[in-house]
């Protein structure tokens, strides 16, 4: 496929605009231009919607909306919405509350292969430094490394290796089998390998294993796994921990999953495609 190919970033969002304004801040400063940012926000007040169209003409790149109505955490459903509105042949999956380094986009186009999807990593911030982070529009994505030690050593984030580049060649096939550790906050896979097992599973409900669903399903369709550490090595602002409430539903629902030999999610892309989003669900804004 040609390098010019379009990437879509699709960013996962809920009544979070400070994290978000952060993310938008370092996705603007990426090397590769040639991308889309899709905001696939799960039901946000109109502050959010407010902060993406303050942000559109600040941009050289498109930035898209889709929103759906609240009913608790849908993470599947909503970045299926995200696809859905998005045009790239890759996906690259990010949470609202994680900073990309400015040559993330053009990392995952060097390691963007068809038949293999990109697991990478993240350095997690803590608590105080996430709070100076946005308040003071402080740029973590942006500082040296001899900036990141300096953290490291006082506690302000959990890890350096993820801020290391190495090139590893075929060592990022070892695991080519594997679907353990996925997390939809650093996830790449291309377009024509969501369809083959028909994206995420809106059946999932809550926080939790809607990641590892997809990526079980995605190595049972021949879609192998490629490592993006030591690549694409994200920050993750701080936040308390997401109610875990449907760990157990969800975790069923993945067991189910891996018992079985199924590809396509029991509700996947298709069920949305005969689901007008605006009628459906009133509340619905899609720019």
């Amino acid at each position: 496929m040609s390098s010019t190919f379009l990437i879509s970033v699709i960013i996962t969002t809920f009544n979070r605009e400070d994290a978000l304004e952060a993310a938008l801040r370092a996705l603007a400063a990426q090397s590769d231009r040639n991308f889309e940012i899709v905001i696939a926000d799960d039901g946000s007040g109109p502050e959010t919607a407010r902060l993406i169209e303050s942000w559109k003409p600040r941009l050289s790149i498109q930035l898209k909306h889709v929103r759906q109505q609240h009913r608790g955490f849908r993470g599947g459903e909503i970045r299926n919405r995200g696809i859905r509105a998005s045009g790239g042949a890759l996906c690259i999956f990010l949470d609202g509350d994680c900073l990309a380094r400015p040559d993330f986009i053009a990392a995952h186009r060097r390691l963007y292969e068809s038949g293999w999807f990109v697991i990478g990593n993240r350095i997690l911030l803590s608590r105080e430094l996430t709070a100076a982070i946005l308040a003071q529009g402080l740029a973590p994505h942006l500082w040296t490394f001899g900036a990141l030690l300096r953290q490291r050593l006082s506690g302000g984030i959990n890890r350096l290796l993820p801020a290391l580049h190495l090139p590893l060649g075929p060592l990022r096939k070892l695991q080519q089998e594997s679907w353990r550790g996925a997390q939809t906050c650093n996830f790449a896979v291309a377009r024509s390998d969501l369809a083959r097992v028909d994206g995420f599973d809106n059946s999932f409900v809550g926080w939790g294993y809607e990641d590892s669903d997809l990526a079980v399903r995605l190595t049972r369709a021949g879609v192998r796994r490629k490592d993006g550490r030591f690549a694409t090595g994200v920050f993750h602002l701080w936040h308390p921990w997401n109610d875990r409430a449907q760990v157990s539903a969800n975790r069923q629902r993945l067991d189910e999953t891996i018992s079985s030999t199924r590809v396509s999610a029991l509700s996947g892309l298709s069920a949305l495609a005969a689901d007008d989003d605006m009628s459906a669900h009133p509340s619905v804004a899609q720019q």
